[in-house]
């Protein structure tokens, strides 16, 4: 993220799901279609969510991917689930890292539409997004495991980080025309814990 001062503060960014990937996409299409049929409403883009946390001694990225390899300290991971199943989450290709990477980088940023917004400029906020990530649940990608309705996914991370750390959600919502599938979730189980 270079070297030049940043104001502290809490940077929401919204990547269309699967930019630069085109695996990804391809799925998220299929399952978007799929959802819409289902729910009898026109089909959405959607979007995944990042975080750049900005602090005293540099900016943070929070964000849910896959496990890359074992060398997570170096990318700031902070939690680990499984995907799709919880006895799957033996295997590395079947779990997602949480990450606050000090210095680190949001794949794809140039994809990303109408961000970054500036969700929050107080530093003690900024500094709770972090220290908050210490205690998010981690319970199976993909699905609806805690019942709130929705499936948890790197939205969800997104969200609970923010609702449990004090800064305000309930404008927050992905670009016009977009959905963001397991945003919810993040915020009820934030809710549930009287974050």
């Amino acid at each position: 993220m270079g070297s030049k001062h940043v104001e502290a503060g809490v940077d929401l960014y919204w990547l269309p799901l699967g930019a630069g990937g085109h695996f990804v996409r391809l799925n998220g299409r299929v399952y978007e279609a799929l959802a819409a049929r289902v729910q009898r409403r026109p089909a959405c883009d959607l979007y995944h969510s990042a975080l750049l946390v900005h602090v005293g001694e540099g900016t943070y990225v929070v964000e849910q991917a896959p496990v890359r390899d074992r060398r997570g300290t170096q990318r700031g991971v902070v939690a680990e689930g499984p995907v799709g199943a919880r006895w799957a989450g033996r295997f590395r290709v079947f779990r997602y890292e949480v990450r606050a990477w000090l210095g680190g980088e949001i794949p794809d940023v140039a994809e990303a539409v109408d961000s970054p917004q500036r969700l929050d400029g107080d530093e003690g906020r900024a500094r709770r997004v972090i220290a908050a990530l210490s205690e998010i649940p981690t319970p199976v990608w993909g699905r609806d495991e805690l019942a709130t309705g929705e499936m948890w996914n790197s939205n969800s991370v997104i969200s609970w980080a923010l609702a449990s750390s004090g800064v305000e959600t309930d404008r927050i919502g992905p670009p016009a025309g977009g959905r963001a599938p397991g945003w919810n979730a993040g915020l009820t189980i934030a809710r549930r814990a009287g974050r």
